[in-house]
């Protein structure tokens, strides 16, 4: 195992395995972000809300990309250049981009669970989530870049593995970078837990494991598929609707959008011809898939803790020890930093593939059961 030391001074040549060390990760992300766009563009089975979210995240670790790509080339353009500046803008806005987006897919499973948002209710939320992240990434990381001053020099400088907020500022660093970083993670981790309790809570997590379906339904009673304004608030997703096999494109010219007054959810009424109808009183089915709406966004929030360990070990560190220098802590954060396309990228055709083989296993089963 290797050892982590303090004070141990930068060599050129430790400096180009940071750069080469960085650049493949970032690579790596790269492909990451290509794989999600083009898979989401041409596969219409990869978008379900989570996956739109994450779709629409890829754009913002694209710029996180060029970030990371730069590298070491910031820090050797010196702090006063303006690829410096630049880079130290990228690396403070679209990394906590990436972590409130992170946070945002947590908070869709929490609605979908405990609200029975649908997908149209959820589409809804997408861009209240792009302006508030936008906004609140981009404002203070714009504001930094004009923030100087004569004993302390730029805000943004360099931090050795690329530009960031300088190390004379590391209170800032720590203030406005990692405590809103890991209070976010912490939301996120409040609300898989939640989650979580509520599906054993319904009985039905060893049976989700094995079938990639979890049961939504309280037992609350249908009306023949129709809404009425007064029902309870547990009472307003449609019998039909099933989650596990219902993209966004499904929900076209064969179902119909009903807004309860009052209320930010919607349920979606099933118009065909072949479709069932229910007597008063049947309780109502609802489910979604375990991997497409639990397991991906949680996966995608185990692989952003490994992202931060190490930069925010790493910033604590030298905050306790303003000299304090560890040449693998280093590698460590320039390639984990670097990696968040390519992870995101995984998880989006991993997960995503393994739903779209049981969809399509089931239809096969259907159409030979006919």
């Amino acid at each position: 195992m290797m050892e982590i030391r303090a004070n141990v001074a930068i060599t050129d040549e430790q400096r180009k395995v940071l750069e080469i060390v960085a650049r493949t990760a970032s690579t790596l992300s790269a492909l990451g972000v290509i794989t999600i766009i083009t898979v989401f563009s041409l596969a219409r089975h990869f978008r379900n809300p989570m996956h739109r979210l994450i779709f629409i995240n890829a754009f913002y670790n694209a710029f996180d990309v060029v970030c990371t790509m730069i590298s070491i080339s910031g820090p050797a353009a010196g702090n006063d250049s303006a690829l410096c500046q630049f880079q130290g803008f990228l690396n403070q806005m679209f990394p906590l981009a990436d972590v409130s987006w992170t946070l945002a897919m947590a908070v869709n499973v929490f609605l979908i669970v405990f609200r029975r948002y649908d997908t149209v209710a959820l589409r809804r939320l997408e861009w209240k989530y792009m302006v508030g992240i936008t906004t609140l990434t981009f404002i203070p990381a714009f504001a930094f870049l004009f923030v100087q001053t004569q004993d302390k020099g730029h805000l943004y400088g360099s931090v050795t593995v690329w530009c960031s907020i300088a190390p004379k500022w590391v209170l800032m660093r720590i203030l406005l970078y990692y405590i809103p970083i890991w209070s976010m993670i912490f939301a996120a981790m409040v609300l898989y837990v939640l989650v979580g309790v509520e599906i054993f809570r319904r009985g039905g997590i060893f049976q989700s494991v094995n079938q990639d379906s979890i049961r939504l339904d309280d037992g609350v009673p249908s009306t023949a598929g129709t809404a009425s304004p007064h029902c309870d608030k547990e009472a307003d997703w449609a019998a039909e609707v099933d989650f596990r096999s219902q993209p966004d494109h499904v929900f076209g010219s064969h179902s119909r959008v009903e807004s309860l007054p009052g209320t930010q959810k919607h349920s979606i009424i099933t118009t065909r011809s072949d479709a069932p109808i229910l007597p008063v009183g049947t309780p109502r089915h609802s489910s979604l898939s375990l991997r497409q709406y639990i397991l991906m966004p949680l996966f995608f929030f185990l692989a952003l803790l490994t992202v931060w360990v190490a930069p925010s070990t790493n910033r604590v560190a030298s905050f306790i020890n303003p000299d304090y220098s560890s040449y693998p802590l280093l590698v460590a954060v320039g390639a984990t930093g670097s990696l968040r396309g390519f992870w995101n990228g995984i998880i989006f055709i991993t997960l995503g593939m393994k739903s779209w083989k049981k969809d399509n296993q089931e239809q096969r089963r259907a159409r030979h059961q006919q």
